[in-house]
């Protein structure tokens, strides 16, 4: 196999013959000898995708990583229990979905047959008015999906069905990128929902599956992204919505053998490094200032893979970057609402008919439960050992003055009531992490957001909160934009970029798209 093929080769669709592909721009193999040197600057899904696509290429890459490992929010770190074993902890459950062909690409590189992924059989999703949705038996290929799903499910009763608004919800038949934006943005997801009459019993369904993956209240949520989710795992492509599982925890599983990977490509990897400013170059290029250290490192180019607040902060501290417009765009930045991941080691297992994991609406702030040792090796061996069981409990949206030690007491007890069994069951050890780094796409703010290139063609950004023409979300977002990225300088430099592959870009039936197009005029 040639470097070509391998590499074009790395992301590629999966069951879906419609899926789209979009070759990067033409060039060279590679770059010269001894060539440029760029900066990427977070080690996250995005800024390692970046990585990845110019260090094939010859670029010299140099990754800056503020956290002791990579990973950024799927980042891994040690710890150890109670009981004097060992174990890690992250910030908790992800699912790698057939549709993120990027970022299974991106994978690839060091797995080739993806083989530390685990398909979960099902997630169900559990009301506490005891209704229960189950995704295992759903047809894959639109719209037999949403047929079937409507016809299985007990959310969907037909007195609810005949209420709904159909010419309201036709928007939803026939997504395309920016399009969606222009006539959803200005609207929230719960007001779409409301306008189309999505039957109530139902509402746990579009939020914790849909809206709350944005770890956002759907009051401030955006009905474009909640549209654009719609479109990629449900109505537009026919991959499923059934997803893998890490094997094992995070580092070990993904970014350790990557950084291998990418170490063996000759990029020099720094986590535990705090980027302080980026400035131009009287010579053309890019300098960048690491804290702690005198000298400032010339680059040619510079990529800035951060979560908001991070790009925020970096951008503020390099007053002679970019423009004025742009510097106040990212300025503008919006952080999603604090979340927690609980994660208890229990003295005795939970049933064993539990899920691996279990999306949940009507219990207070817990929105799902994973029972780690269905899945996770770690968590298996630990749970053999012991006799216990591994839980990570999550709870997304939570209110920035809420009460921290009371919203985790209060997950535990929603535990409780949803797994009776662990009630007076002794907790060994417990880690609780909150985090406040995710992006908000509010009501309106598409226009505003940045776009991987910036007025400076030596300077380019990736990560999820990226503005972008493709049917993208959530990892698989920060996957491409980090290849667009590095697509947009290795164009500079006469170098081939990274071919990509999407969910198809419009509605599947012709019929259904000329009737959403109608209801729009």
């Amino acid at each position: 196999m040639t470097p070509r093929q391998r590499h074009d080769g790395a992301a590629r669709r999966g069951r879906d013959r419609r899926a789209h592909r979009l070759p990067g721009p033409p060039g060279r193999d590679r770059a010269a000898p001894e060539g440029p040197g760029v900066a990427v600057i977070g080690g996250g899904i995005a800024g390692l995708a970046a990585a990845t696509a110019l260090a094939e290429r010859g670029v010299r890459v140099t990754l800056y990583e503020r956290e002791r490992s990579l990973g950024g929010r799927l980042a891994g770190w040690p710890v150890r229990l109670a009981d004097g074993s060992r174990a890690t902890m992250s910030r908790g459950f992800h699912a790698f979905f057939p549709q993120y062909y990027n970022l299974r690409g991106l994978l690839r590189r060091a797995d080739p047959g993806l083989e530390v992924l685990r398909r979960l059989p099902d997630y169900p999703l559990h009301h506490r008015s005891g209704l229960r949705d189950s995704f295992a038996r759903v047809p894959r290929t639109p719209p037999w999906s949403a047929l079937g799903f409507a016809a299985l499910s007990p959310s969907f009763g037909w007195r609810d069905l005949a209420r709904m608004r159909p010419g309201a919800a036709l928007p939803l038949l026939d997504v395309r990128v920016p399009q969606v934006y222009e006539r959803l943005d200005r609207t929230s997801a719960w007001d779409f929902l409301d306008r189309i009459r999505f039957p109530e019993a139902a509402r746990h369904l579009a939020f914790e599956v849909f809206s709350r993956s944005f770890f956002a209240d759907p009051r401030e949520l955006s009905a474009a992204e909640l549209a654009l989710m719609f479109h990629i795992y449900f109505l537009g492509s026919s991959e499923g919505l059934l997803f893998d599982v890490p094997g094992e925890p995070f580092p070990q599983a993904l970014w350790e053998p990557l950084g291998r990977y990418l170490a063996g490509h000759g990029a020099a990897l720094h986590t535990d490094t705090e980027v302080a400013g980026v400035e131009p170059a009287a010579d053309g290029g890019l300098r960048v200032a690491v804290s702690g250290e005198r000298a400032e490192r010339r680059f040619e180019a510079v990529v800035l893979a951060l979560d908001p607040g991070g790009l925020r902060r970096l951008v503020g501290a390099s007053p002679r970057l970019g423009n004025a417009a742009w510097r106040a765009r990212i300025g503008r930045l919006r952080t999603a609402p604090p979340f927690l991941v609980s994660r208890l080691w229990l003295e005795r297992r939970v049933y064993a008919d539990r899920p691996g994991f279990l999306g949940t609406s009507g219990y207070g702030s817990l929105d799902n439960v994973s029972v780690l040792e269905r899945w996770e090796g770690e968590a298996a061996r630990w749970s053999a050992r012991t006799g216990g069981s591994v839980l990570e409990l999550h709870a997304y949206a939570v209110s920035p003055d809420a009460d921290r030690p009371r919203e985790q007491r209060g997950l535990v007890r929603q535990l409780h009531a949803l797994y009776p069994e662990t009630r007076g069951t002794r907790i060994v050890d417990r880690r609780h992490e909150w985090r406040a780094d995710c992006p908000l796409f509010p009501v309106g703010g598409y226009g505003d957001r940045p776009t991987v290139h910036t007025p400076d063609p030596r300077l380019v950004v990736a990560s999820d909160a990226v503005r972008t023409t493709l049917p993208v979300a959530l990892m698989e977002r920060a996957a491409t934009t980090g290849f667009l990225a590095a697509n947009a300088l290795l164009a500079r430099w006469g170098v081939r970029g990274q071919t990509l592959w999407t969910v198809p870009g419009r509605g599947r039936s012709a019929v259904l798209r000329w009737a959403a197009g109608q209801s729009g005029r």
